[in-house]
């Protein structure tokens, strides 16, 4: 009988200067920027498969269709208004937040400027299958660097630790819901949208489990011994 899977683990709510207090600087930096680079690499590769674009990039595709600018652009500006709902679920931002409003876009941009659109029905799914993987990948490597989510993962871990939910239902629920608002503003979606919508959070859950990098405790920030937990009341 195979070995009961370790529980998930808890993603930390910390302040702007605890998160870079918190351990590990330069390898949680690393990870950061690596998770954002991959990210916009999945969403290139899921646009460019023309099979089904990811719910929040069908929302994407149908506000750039309102808006001017390039398609970066119209993440950015989302981004913007999603931290608004950050407001009531009392998430915390922190460097990763900022580097995800403001780099995601340009990075897809650019990812979308190189990357070929495929011939042919299979390669085009081999496009959107690789693009869920790395995105859940990606999602998991830059908010287990635990540098303050992005705005729209943020929505999600803000949302699971108030209601209690798994991160995978929240996820999908998420996407379900923008999903329908992308699909009103024009936006193109497909096959390939449903199994991104209700692939990519069971994936993002397993791979939090491996990549969340663990953080020091203030104990261990401020040099000094914990002290010990008081011993159990006897039973009455």
């Amino acid at each position: 009988m195979s070995a009961a899977e370790p529980p998930a683990p808890s993603l930390a709510n910390l302040g702007p200067l605890a998160q870079l207090r918190a351990g590990r600087l330069p390898e949680r930096l690393a990870r950061l920027l690596l998770g954002l680079w991959l990210y916009g690499l999945a969403i290139a590769l899921m646009i460019q498969a023309a099979v089904g674009a990811a719910p929040w990039d069908v929302f994407h595709l149908g506000l750039v269709r309102h808006l001017p600018g390039s398609f970066g652009m119209a993440m950015v500006a989302t981004a913007l208004a999603v931290l608004l709902a950050w407001i009531p679920l009392r998430q915390m931002p922190g460097l990763g937040t900022l580097a995800n409003t403001f780099l995601l876009g340009p990075f897809a941009d650019l990812h979308l400027l190189w990357l070929p659109a495929p011939d042919g029905l299979a390669l085009r799914w081999a496009y959107l299958l690789a693009g869920v993987v790395v995105c859940a990948f990606a999602t998991a490597l830059y908010v287990g660097a635990q540098l303050g989510p992005g705005p729209r993962d943020g929505l999600m871990t803000g949302l699971a630790r108030r209601t209690g939910w798994s991160i995978r239902r929240v996820r999908t629920g998420i996407e379900v819901f923008v999903l329908g608002a992308g699909i009103l503003l024009g936006g193109t979606a497909g096959l390939g949208t449903l199994v991104f919508a209700f692939g990519v959070g069971p994936l993002t859950q397993r791979f939090l489990r491996r990549l969340t990098v663990p953080l020091a405790s203030p104990c261990d920030r401020a040099n000094a011994p914990c002290p010990a937990a008081p011993p159990d009341a006897p039973a009455s």
